[in-house]
């Protein structure tokens, strides 16, 4: 994705437009056993002042889904505030507002609001804390941090990506 293909708006951010595609995701958590796997992020811009958001995690070896996200990454024009709308296919939306360095090429989102279906399983999730981190100009790192309402914020998921 060229740049001239991404809003106006979202130039603070537009280092993200693309696909990223990581081999070697780790998670773990205080109550999980660590786990590997695999996923593909992509952020795209179809001409409004947002990227359109989907992610795709596979389990190594076998390749079957494992969780899956679509939303929209926002930027408050002339600003460095984002806000994050994502619908988890467990059952779970989550709005995440924070702020973008452009010069440091990171963003960073904590959970404002955190909605379910009334049929999910507990634990249920309180809280994300999420870093996005431009490491080279090919090289994404994303972090995530989750609460639950059994367990304290606490590392999740840890990968790097390589775009596409």
């Amino acid at each position: 994705m060229q740049s001239e293909d991404v809003h106006e708006a979202l130039s603070p951010i537009s280092w993200l437009a693309g696909r990223w595609k990581t081999e070697a995701g780790e998670g773990h958590f205080p109550n999980l056993h660590d786990f590997h796997y695999h996923e593909e992020l992509e952020f795209i811009c179809i001409g409004q002042p947002m990227f359109n958001y989907t992610s795709i995690s596979r389990h190594p070896e076998k390749q079957t889904p494992m969780h899956q996200e679509r939303g929209f990454l926002k930027i408050k024009p002339g600003t460095n505030e984002v806000a994050f709308m994502v619908s988890h296919n467990f059952g779970l939306t989550s709005l995440e507002e924070g702020q973008c360095s452009v010069q440091n090429k990171e963003i960073k989102l904590t959970t404002t609001n955190l909605t379910r279906c009334s049929f999910s399983k507990p634990p249920h999730v309180k809280r994300f804390e999420r870093k996005f981190k431009l490491l080279e100009p090919e090289l994404l790192e994303v972090i995530l941090y989750m609460e639950t309402d059994s367990t304290p914020l606490s590392e999740h998921l840890r990968a790097v990506y390589k775009k596409l």
